[in-house]
């Protein structure tokens, strides 16, 4: 039985690829992916040559699908990969795997780097619950809508956003709460890595560079001494 292994790849750092990751894209026969000409440069860099490669994007996937299917269906074993982090997470991915799996086929996931757990370990947060929501939406009326929901629920919630609209998204955080602290994430694992802490109004004014990949966990409210008191009992 064929099957279709989803690899987690590097954020940004090469050498964050996992062994089994490496071993996996070894041995499949074809490597379906995001951007063909993003894949072929990290295996480049891991000296994996000779593999046929497939696009599998937003744009292409229900279509795609079938021909990993039909490939599949021929005896071949396939990996996916996105560009950067675990496939299906504010990737393309998931239409493919559901796909796969109603075609009868075994989907094993080769875990690995994900942006929103990489944030999450240098943020400091000690609760056991949040919020991924990914990317907002690049209309303004939606994304502060959504921005407030989030927030009225007092848990943390992680946002991902581009460099043309980190600011705003920073700007409509401190308009609807100026008082909940924040951990800022920008080009993490690359040369450039940053990390920003405060509330919005303090990373607005910190953020100098507006470049790169930007990833956002916004915190619970602080909690008085009473309260974790309370808990503990």
């Amino acid at each position: 039985m064929s099957t279709l292994y989803i690899v987690a790849t590097p954020i940004g750092n090469l050498d964050d690829i996992s062994l089994r990751a490496i071993k996996t894209l070894k041995e499949v026969d074809v490597i379906a992916c995001e951007d063909t000409r993003h894949t072929q440069t990290m295996l480049t860099h891991l000296e994996i040559t000779g593999k046929r490669l497939i696009a599998c994007h937003a744009h292409n996937e229900a279509a795609s699908s079938q021909g990993i299917i039909n490939l599949m269906e021929q005896g071949l074993n396939v990996a996916y990969c996105s560009d950067a982090g675990t496939p299906g997470v504010s990737d393309p991915g998931s239409r493919l795997v559901r796909a796969v799996r109603e075609a009868g086929f075994t989907v094993v996931p080769i875990p690995g780097a994900s942006a929103s757990v990489t944030l999450i370990s240098a943020s400091g947060l000690a609760g056991k619950t949040f919020t991924f929501e990914g990317f907002l939406s690049p209309k303004s009326g939606r994304r502060k809508s959504r921005l407030k929901e989030l927030l009225d629920r007092n848990e943390a919630f992680i946002v991902y956003e581009s460099p043309f609209r980190i600011l705003k998204t920073l700007g409509e955080l401190q308009a609807l709460d100026d008082t909940r602290k924040l951990v800022l994430g920008r080009e993490m694992t690359k040369a450039f890595e940053q990390f920003i802490c405060g509330t919005p109004s303090e990373v607005i004014s910190q953020l100098k560079v507006v470049k790169g990949e930007f990833a956002l966990v916004v915190l619970p409210p602080e909690r008085n001494t009473s309260e974790e008191e309370e808990d503990e009992e």
